[in-house]
């Protein structure tokens, strides 16, 4: 009898609906029960929500086909929201030539903004963000250091109304990462820590590019943001911790890049994140 119950079980998987819908949810938490369901990572999507997934191009030609692929593989309904920021190696073209291609998928819209001139980071996440329409809105690079089959996970917290904002960390170590650059990682520890003292947060990276929030917390933050390059991580997390939203923070892989593959991140960055640290520590 068991034999044949675990049987018709295992002939009506939850893998010919989509994943995280309730039907989905509902035959695996049948099968593994609501505790392993959790273990696991398992949840239910609302049947109408909506990520934004909003992502900065600069000069990532070479890249951003496949981040678009990845990112469209991920297993819930999505706008990607790409913002060229001044590239000069083709990619404008590029992105309006996936949007084309991707006109009739109702599961993946490509919305492709351009920008003139390059700003830097900041500039295009607040362009970005501004179009967002999405219940949840996350960020993501164009080049390929981290992994949009991590979505799900960092969801998870908001969607369960457990947190308002949701960092993927580098550095809680239970997931791979590239060993690279040794003072890199010295650097991006100092700053967590000086950023930690102002903010009264204990996040291990505060310079993660996987920042992600609920429809609400980034209408508290948006409209005071002001930073153009990558000073936009530090006064992000100083506004979320003025702004008193509940902050998770969730492991998430890192296949990091060299110099040599097009990593732009360099010590003047690190100079101007610690000015911004200082200089949102104490006011807006």
């Amino acid at each position: 009898m068991e034999d044949e119950l675990f049987t018709t079980r295992m002939d009506s998987p939850p893998f010919d609906c989509k994943p995280y819908s309730s039907q989905w949810y509902q035959q695996l938490r049948g099968l593994l029960g609501e505790a392993g369901c959790r273990r696991l990572g398992f949840y239910e999507l609302p049947a109408d929500f909506l990520l934004s997934v909003v992502i900065p191009v600069y000069n990532e030609a070479a890249t951003i086909c496949t981040l678009v692929e990845r990112v469209k593989a991920a297993p819930m309904r999505k706008e990607l929201i790409l913002v060229d920021d001044g590239s000069s190696d083709g990619s404008p073209a590029i992105l309006q030539q996936l949007q084309q291609e991707n006109s009739d998928d109702p599961e993946n819209r490509l919305v492709v903004l351009l920008h003139q001139q390059n700003q830097g980071k900041g500039a295009a996440l607040r362009t970005g963000f501004a179009s967002a329409s999405g219940n949840v809105v996350l960020v993501q690079d164009a080049d390929l250091e981290y992994d949009p089959s991590d979505y799900a996970r960092l969801l998870q917290p908001i969607v369960e109304n457990q947190a308002d904002v949701v960092y993927g960390s580098r550095f809680l170590g239970d997931q791979p990462h590239r060993v690279l650059y040794f003072w890199h990682y010295v650097g991006n520890k100092l700053l967590t820590m000086l950023s930690n003292c102002f903010t009264n947060l204990n996040l291990t990276d505060m310079e993660t590019c996987y920042k992600v929030f609920s429809r609400r917390a980034l209408a508290e933050v948006l409209p005071s943001l002001r930073q153009n390059r990558f000073g936009i991580e530090p006064e992000i997390t100083a506004k979320i911790a003025r702004h008193q939203l509940r902050v998770f923070e969730l492991s998430v892989s890192y296949s990091g890049r060299t110099y040599e593959q097009g990593k732009k991140i360099g010590w003047r960055d690190g100079v101007q994140a610690l000015w911004c640290i200082l200089r949102y520590g104490f006011a807006d």
